[in-house]
């Protein structure tokens, strides 16, 4: 059976959905179109696409045939959505944007995924075969080389994380001198987790920091470790533990920290030896904006497990029953 012709295509989802708008001069070779979708002037949709409600599809764009949109995603003129790819619903892709088709190490198209409610800013080149999170933003004319996780900002050439979206950037108190000048720090949005003001002692011979656990260490250390020579533009952690507590503390430099337990998120700069911040088990961790001279302390209460970390952003979720939120 052969495939329906441009005009017999448009006709059909005209037909069988008499609220699609089809301007005179699309080229429309699917009848996979979605009530209520606009296409318009110029724009080509081949055969194979499909389009869900409430799409809209600008000006001289062009849908490849193993593209599948969801629900109200919005592309901007001049775009190319090339195959594979599937964009769930939401999503809001900007003017001339590429989504460049790709293939795997055997030769089999690498589908390209970008998740609900993510939006990609104008000129923007995503390369195939990545995975672009719920959520994420990709800001005008970044080119995508690495998978952006979930409410990642991604900026540049190539691209690379600049923050976070929907994070409240929680602004610490300046560090007191003197151990008698020690401030209580700010509560977190993620009320799991606690930031944690350590005394300091200063004389002729220099300062000290210290924590004892029990007052400023909710758990007894099994393992400790330092992340350090990190580039500024590299991304850590980005995972959760499952049992095991993490006690953080940036003796030198700085590093901001994002804090997400499903429900609400917080990003905080660490840059003294005085805060140390308390990650219990099922909050998922992130670092990045590593000073070139950080060190990152680590504390955790057990000793290293695989099985006790959780990789993946939807994982993580689905394990606080909270999947796709």
């Amino acid at each position: 059976m052969s495939l329906p012709t441009a005009a017999t295509a448009a006709a059909t989802a005209a037909a069988s959905c008499p609220d699609v708008f089809i301007h005179s001069h699309a080229l429309v070779e699917s009848p996979f179109i979605g009530p209520g979708s606009r296409i318009g002037a110029f724009a080509h949709v081949l055969p194979g696409a499909r389009l869900g409600e409430d799409t809209e599809i600008g000006d001289h764009a062009l849908i490849d045939g193993e593209v599948q949109l969801g629900p109200r995603v919005r592309v901007r003129p001049g775009a190319q959505l090339w195959s594979p790819l599937v964009v769930e619903a939401d999503v809001s892709i900007g003017p001339n944007t590429v989504f460049s088709g790709a293939s795997g190490a055997d030769g089999a198209a690498a589908v390209t995924r970008v998740g609900a409610g993510a939006t990609i800013g104008a000129n923007a080149t995503v390369r195939g075969g990545l995975c672009i999170g719920p959520r994420a933003r990709v800001q005008d004319g970044a080119v995508v080389t690495r998978d952006v996780p979930p409410n990642a900002i991604v900026s540049g050439n190539p691209a690379h994380i600049v923050g976070y979206a929907d994070t409240p950037h929680l602004d610490l108190p300046a560090a007191p001198r003197a151990a008698s000048q020690l401030e209580a720090p700010p509560a977190l949005h993620v009320a799991a987790a606690r930031l944690v003001a350590l005394p300091k002692i200063v004389d002729l011979r220099g300062a000290l920091s210290f924590g004892e656990i029990g007052t400023h260490l909710p758990f007894t250390p099994q393992r400790f470790f330092m992340v350090y020579d990190v580039p500024s533009k590299e991304v850590r952690g980005e995972h959760a533990h499952k049992a095991c507590h993490q006690f953080l503390v940036c003796v030198k430099g700085s590093v901001s920290v994002v804090l997400d337990d499903g429900r609400a998120r917080d990003e905080i700069t660490l840059d003294s030896a005085r805060m140390g911040l308390h990650i219990p088990p099922m909050v998922w961790g992130i670092q990045y904006q590593f000073s070139p001279d950080a060190v990152l302390l680590v504390l955790a209460s057990d000793t290293y497990a695989a099985d006790d970390y959780i990789r993946k952003y939807e994982d993580f979720l689905a394990a606080l029953g909270r999947p796709g939120a």
